[in-house]
């Protein structure tokens, strides 16, 4: 019989704290996700591993299993570290790179205490899934959010980083001229998408929480063109990262947004089966970083994400 790793690493994780919430928090999976890999190691094996009620205690089958378990996972990491004992650096890659997403990579490494990483450039989301279950990269880095991937549930991430958006106006918008604007306020613009809608699932859920019915695709030809027509389209409006770094586009503003503040969540995701060894060095400093910018400041009564990103925290 085949253990997928994954699975296994769930049921030790369980196991070592007896809390699935606390378990799902140090593979940084969601318990939703932990539960699912823990139920179909139990069905493959055809035993139950655990008994699940007021808390979670270990079966008499569990217990057996545990220590082999173990030996199984260490094993593997082991495996893994030798094939990557050449000192190959860390391969991230990055998706959405209109919004600038390797600026927060870099910032971490110039604090310091990073490992080596090198840089790649995904389309989105789904290619950074299909790559890291081939093993071509190591770690992607952008917003995640649901693909419906039949092995989605082998990956696991953590959130780093939640940047506040500013709505991209052209002079000539009815609201550029405001110092602060609500995303309500924008109700009546037209928002531009970069890129298919169906694929920038931020924009689709702002626009459908704040009620923006005017939406209109785009080809991703670049920050300075995204902003240009957004100058030359009346009554239209982009959003983009607080910090990303734009080309200076002479007649369009850039208006921070409040009450609510919608936030961009940006988080690193892995292969939770074949860690780099040096994956944790970089969770480590993103975390570092973090924590003296306030890069995770979240408040559900001023700020706003979309569901399965406040999920996710």
């Amino acid at each position: 019989m085949d253990l997928d790793l994954a699975q296994v690493r769930a049921f030790v994780a369980v196991a070592g704290t007896r809390h699935f919430g606390r378990a799902a928090a140090e593979l940084a999976v969601t318990q939703q996700a932990l539960s699912k890999r823990v139920a179909r190691l139990e069905e493959r094996l055809g035993a139950r591993l655990l008994e699940r009620g007021q808390g979670v205690e270990l079966t008499a089958t569990g217990r057996r299993f545990l220590e082999p378990a173990r030996r199984a996972l260490a094993a593997a990491d082991a495996a893994v570290a030798a094939v990557r004992a050449d000192g190959r650096p860390l391969r991230v890659d990055v998706w959405g790179h209109l919004y600038d997403p390797a600026r927060t990579i870099s910032e971490a490494i110039a604090a310091g205490a990073a490992p080596a990483v090198e840089l790649g450039r995904a389309r989105d989301l789904p290619s950074v899934v299909e790559a890291l279950l081939r093993g071509e990269t190591d770690a992607g880095f952008g917003r995640v959010h649901a693909t419906g991937h039949p092995r989605g549930d082998a990956l696991a991430h953590r959130p780093v980083r939640l940047e506040p958006v500013d709505a991209l106006l052209g002079a000539d918008h009815p609201l550029a001229g405001r110092d602060v604007l609500r995303p309500a306020d924008l109700g009546g613009s037209r928002l531009l998408f970069p890129a298919a809608a169906e694929r920038l699932d931020f924009l689709r859920a702002f626009a459908d929480r704040f009620g923006v019915d005017d939406r209109a695709e785009g080809v991703n030809l670049g920050a300075g063109h995204l902003l240009a027509t957004v100058r030359d389209v009346p009554g239209a409006f982009t959003l983009l990262p607080a910090d990303a770094r734009l080309p200076d586009v002479p007649g369009v503003r850039a208006v921070p947004l409040a009450d609510p503040t919608p936030l961009y969540a940006w988080s690193l995701v892995w292969d939770a089966a074949a860690r780099h060894p040096e994956l944790p060095a970089l969770l480590r400093s993103l975390a570092e970083t973090g924590r003296a910018r306030r890069w995770l400041e979240y408040d559900p009564a001023r700020d706003w994400l979309p569901p399965g990103d406040a999920a996710a925290l």
